[in-house]
């Protein structure tokens, strides 16, 4: 690095080394425990093992720290007028910039070592899906004045102020945690307890005495009401694990509508989450109703945006999502003051239902799936065990039913309208969702038909835009039907390729 090549740039912060080394001594401890009774099962004595297990932590606390510290030293950043400049330039060197033009969300997030030692981490994108993350910078971490300083500016908010003292658009509601527990969520975190903990007692070498020891305990019971118990205990941890991880998400859950025109979503209870969407790059809503939810009169808002951040792998947040699970008046009520209209477009229009033949290709599919897997069931059961058998019928006395009234309700759901500005289309029964779209902002229509539908005169009208998914479907809508939604919605667009009769 040449002299005063990087002056003017800007260091991450220095805290960044006290980050690392509690975060790779709370990993640390974690596996200290199961490390240290599996030495002590293996024949060694306590101290020994302990001896080992502390020597290995000081080394992975020693090392983290150190690499921590040459990255701290290595990387660089600065703000000028046009770009968001990064650099890297210890060993080998490395430069990054983003045009401020492009920039289309600033991100604050705090875990709670952030938190305890005051600083945060900034992402910033500009939406774009490159590989590589070439369209994405991350700040690891700076101060939390800092990372404040960094959101206003990027997103060109000169005048912006603290807006605690103006009405939020929504507050957190406590008795919104009612619609945690319904969710899928609840059955799949019971379940991942009972596996994480066969799989920990295996690593301790307990495995066989944890199973002898359940059995034990039923013994006596019949197997099915055996099972039925664990399945309930399974659901129980799993209902406490889903109100956890909903108080986690969404505690301090505030929505703004910030001076320059920026919609800002603050949540979070450890982890704390700030995420920036520019109004003028709003497209629309998705009122979202999973089963669960939408028996219990519940929908959440998600956020139809161009230039939006997609979740990855390692980051499961939903940077789309506007308003949790609330009731529908609620959820509503947000939707048209986000969109500044007087009655959400999910609610405004009354949706043109889809014909008949729609209702038959769903029963089918719904039922075939279930006929699937009951022939699978079978053809197992009469070559391992008539378990299966047993199992694959009482699968068919309770799933056969249910298929029919989820196709049903499916067909029920199914529609699709124009109100104002907007085109609104509705599908799903496991998660139903209503889009109200600008139709501004569809640049292009396709027209899906498979074999299947043609027969029963049928296809399916994809809008596409740039904004959020990408592509918005109506499904199974008549042949002269869905064309006619689909001119109707952007005049021209489709128009030239339509034959007229």
């Amino acid at each position: 690095m040449t002299s005063g090549e990087f002056e003017g740039w800007s260091t991450l912060d220095k805290r960044t080394l006290a980050v690392t080394a509690l975060t790779f001594a709370g990993a640390a401890v974690s596996a200290a425990i199961p490390v240290t009774v599996a030495i002590v099962g293996g024949g060694a004595r306590f101290w020994v093992a302990l001896a080992w297990v502390v020597a290995g932590g000081v080394v992975l606390v020693g090392g983290g720290v150190l690499m921590e510290l040459f990255y701290w030293k290595g990387v660089r950043y600065r703000v000028t007028p046009d770009r968001l400049e990064t650099a890297f330039t210890l060993i080998f060197r490395s430069r990054k910039s983003l045009q401020r033009e492009r920039i289309r969300n600033v991100d604050l997030t705090a875990n709670p070592v952030h938190r305890l030692l005051g600083v945060a981490v900034v992402t910033i994108g500009t939406g774009s899906h490159e590989s590589g993350g070439q369209g994405r910078i991350k700040l690891n971490p700076v101060s939390r004045a800092e990372a404040e300083r960094l959101r206003a500016d990027l997103l060109r908010r000169a005048e912006i102020a603290e807006t605690d003292e103006d009405a939020p658009l929504a507050e957190l509601d406590r008795s919104w945690i009612r619609y945690a527990p319904m969710s899928f969520l609840t059955p799949a975190l019971g379940l991942a307890a009972g596996g994480g903990l066969m799989q920990v007692s295996e690593w301790m070498g307990l495995q066989k005495g944890l199973i002898d020891w359940v059995i034990g305990l039923f013994r006596g019971i019949p197997l099915v009401v055996a099972i039925l118990i664990l399945l309930a205990l399974a659901m129980v941890v799993g209902l406490v694990g889903a109100l956890g991880l909903w108080v986690e998400m969404w505690w301090n859950y505030r929505l703004d509508r910030e001076p320059g025109g920026t919609l800002r979503v603050r949540r979070g209870l450890f982890t704390t989450r700030s995420i920036s969407i520019e109004e003028r790059r709003l497209r629309g809503i998705d009122l979202v109703e999973p089963l669960g939810n939408r028996i219990s009169g519940a929908a959440r808002v998600d956020a139809i945006a161009t230039g939006m951040r997609q979740s990855d792998d390692k980051d499961q947040t939903d940077y789309h999502t506007l308003l949790p699970a609330t009731p529908v008046a609620t959820a509503n009520r947000i939707a048209a003051e986000v969109l500044r209209e007087p009655i959400s477009p999910t609610q405004a229009v009354r949706l043109t239902g889809h014909p008949r033949a729609a209702r038959g290709r769903l029963l089918r599919w719904w039922a075939g799936s279930v006929v699937v897997l009951l022939a699978i069931f079978a053809i197992l059961g009469f070559l391992l065990t008539d378990v299966l058998l047993v199992i694959g019928a009482a699968l068919g006395v309770v799933l056969l039913p249910v298929s029919v009234l989820l196709a049903l309700d499916a067909y029920r759901n199914l529609g699709h309208g124009i109100t104002g500005r907007y085109l609104v289309g509705r599908h799903g029964t496991v998660r139903r969702s209503t889009f109200a779209l600008e139709r501004d902002g569809v640049i292009g229509w396709t027209v899906k038909q498979s074999v299947f539908q043609r027969r029963k005169g049928l296809l399916t009208v994809v809008a596409t835009t740039a904004a959020g998914g990408g592509a918005y479907s109506v499904y199974d809508a008549g042949e002269e039907q869905g064309l006619l939604f689909a001119e109707e919605s952007v005049p021209e667009l489709l128009t030239p390729f339509l034959e007229r009769v």
